[in-house]
């Protein structure tokens, strides 16, 4: 009887050592499979990113390209591996899930950044180096990332822009062409000869060569206003002449219409006093 206890036991620690001996096995070849799989996986990356770098594709988006093939394919690697190890597949796909739908609650806004990020960097309203207007402020792009935009203001300020923002407001492109229209509008009085004042504003806009031929400035009378008539004054000049013109031709207007006697009225208010007569 103790000679069958002693066999019984033998065959159990046999069994034991085989058992860890086919588990070490198996995680041998696990870490293998992580090992070269790692390995595999940077190699398809590494050629995928060469292969898109020679195309125009975008550098955020070739960025965000890259970081998702790696993810995906070390995703996959691991469970090739785990399975092996003999973790069931099942208990697997419900942990990844959970763990999925955790993450993508806790980076909602960021993921919403970053698909931002890869429809402006598709759709491409603007570039590094444009002057733009975002949510009411007016600056150079100086960067474009997947999850944010970073503008350079005219004050020296740098403000840093979430692409769910900027995506989801106005876009003004103000470099997007080589040409621009300058809006200015001269109110003169009443009293005053609206035919002089018109040929002042056409001799003053056709006296400066900055201010394009083609297309033809429009100059005319465009309002009678409460208490001035008014007059558009729109000129087409490059880009890049935009605010010297501007200013010039605000100044120089003022300076012509002052020295030809002709007013530029402004908001004024008469208030009359009334004396009442003793006894009433």
């Amino acid at each position: 009887m103790f000679a069958q206890a002693t066999t019984e036991t033998a065959n159990m620690a046999l069994t034991l050592q085989e058992k860890i001996e086919a588990w070490g096995i198996k995680i041998a070849i696990a870490l293998a499979i992580l090992v070269i799989g790692y390995t595999v996986a940077l190699a398809i990356v590494g050629a995928l990113t060469r292969y898109l770098k020679k195309t125009s594709i975008d550098k955020t988006i070739l960025s965000f390209v890259n970081s998702a093939a790696k993810g995906v394919l070390f995703a996959l690697i691991l469970v090739a591996a785990l399975a092996y190890a003999g973790v069931p597949e099942a208990s697997m796909v419900a942990v990844l899930g959970a763990a999925g739908l955790a993450i993508a609650l806790s980076l909602q806004g960021s993921l919403s950044n970053l698909a931002s990020g890869v429809l402006l960097s598709i759709f491409r309203p603007f570039g590094i180096g444009d002057a733009v207007e975002i949510g009411g402020q007016v600056g150079i792009v100086e960067d474009m990332q997947i999850l944010f935009t970073k503008m350079h203001t005219p004050d020296n300020r740098d403000l840093i822009f979430p692409n769910s923002v900027v995506l989801g407001g106005m876009i003004i492109n103000i470099t997007a062409n080589d040409t621009r229209r300058i809006d200015l509008t001269f109110g003169i009085g009443y009293d005053d000869d609206i035919d002089q004042a018109k040929a002042l504003l056409n001799e003053i806009v056709a006296a400066d060569e900055r201010i394009m031929k083609d297309p033809a400035p429009t100059i005319g009378l465009a309002e009678l206003g409460d208490s001035s008539v008014n007059f558009w004054v729109r000129p087409w000049v490059k880009r890049t002449d935009y605010l010297d013109v501007m200013f010039y031709l605000n100044e120089t207007v003022k300076k012509r219409f002052d020295a030809a006697g002709i007013s530029i009225p402004y908001p004024q208010r008469d208030v009359h006093v009334y004396q009442e007569k003793a006894g009433e």
